[in-house]
C-alpha cells in the first residue's frame, strides 16, 4: 500500500514541507531548469524554493534547446538574462553591484538581469546539462564570491563551500536586489528544512 502524498509538495504526509513555504515577491524571474533525478529527490531545494518565490518556473529535462515555452520566457527577457554557473567567465556578484551592467550585447543601457537561470542537479549533473545546452553559453554567467557559507547539511559533496539550489538563489537574489531582509525567512526555512530532514534521518 503507497504512503498518502501532499498534493502540494508531493512529499509523504508525514514528511511535509507545506509549512515552511514562504510567499516572496521576487523583481527577478527565476528559472530553473531540473535535472529529471531530481524531481523525487527528498533532498532537493527546489520544492521549497518554488514554492516561495512568486516569480519562479520550473523545467523538468536535460536538453532545453528546442524547449517553446523557455523559448517565450527569454524572449520576454531578451538581454536582460542571466545564468547563475561558476564559469571561468563568470561575474562575481557582490553588494555594490545595483548598477553594474549584466550583459553580452554593447548596443543594451546598463541593466540588471530580469531573469536568472540556474541548473538544478549534482555537479557532474549540471555540467552536462550546460554543455547539452549550448544557448546558455551566450548569457552573461554570474556567481557567487568565493567562500559563501550554506547550511546545506543533509546532502554530501566534494566541492568546498558547496550550496544548495535554494541557497544560491536566495544569495543571489539578495545581492542583485539590495534586500537581504525580504529572502530572510526563506533562508530562516532552509535551515529547518534541514533539521526535519536530519530528524528523520535519526
Amino acid at each position: 500500500m503507497s504512503r498518502a502524498s501532499c498534493s502540494q509538495c508531493s512529499r509523504p504526509q508525514k514528511t511535509c514541507i507545506c509549512h515552511l513555504f514562504c510567499n516572496i515577491e521576487n523583481t527577478i524571474h527565476i528559472v530553473v531548469l531540473q535535472h529529471p533525478t531530481e524531481v523525487t529527490q527528498t533532498k532537493g531545494t527546489v520544492t521549497l524554493l518554488s514554492h516561495s518565490l512568486n516569480n519562479c518556473s520550473v523545467f523538468v529535462g536535460e536538453e532545453f534547446n528546442d524547449n517553446e515555452a523557455l523559448k517565450e520566457l527569454l524572449c520576454c527577457h531578451q538581454h536582460k538574462t542571466c545564468l547563475l554557473y561558476p564559469s571561468d567567465n563568470a561575474k562575481v556578484l557582490s553588494g555594490e553591484l545595483n548598477n553594474e551592467i549584466i550583459t553580452n550585447n554593447a548596443e543594451c543601457s546598463a541593466v540588471l538581469p530580469s531573469l536568472i537561470i540556474l541548473l538544478d542537479g549534482t555537479w557532474k549533473k549540471s555540467y552536462k546539462m550546460y554543455m547539452l545546452n549550448t544557448f546558455l553559453h551566450t548569457l552573461p554567467h554570474i556567481t557567487l564570491p568565493e567562500g559563501t557559507q550554506g547550511d546545506y547539511a543533509i546532502r554530501k559533496t566534494q566541492k568546498a563551500n558547496a550550496l544548495s539550489s535554494l541557497e544560491a538563489c536566495t544569495y543571489a537574489l539578495m545581492m542583485l536586489e539590495s534586500n537581504q531582509n525580504k529572502y530572510q525567512p526563506l533562508i530562516t526555512n532552509f535551515k529547518a528544512f534541514n533539521d526535519l530532514q536530519l530528524a528523520f534521518r535519526r
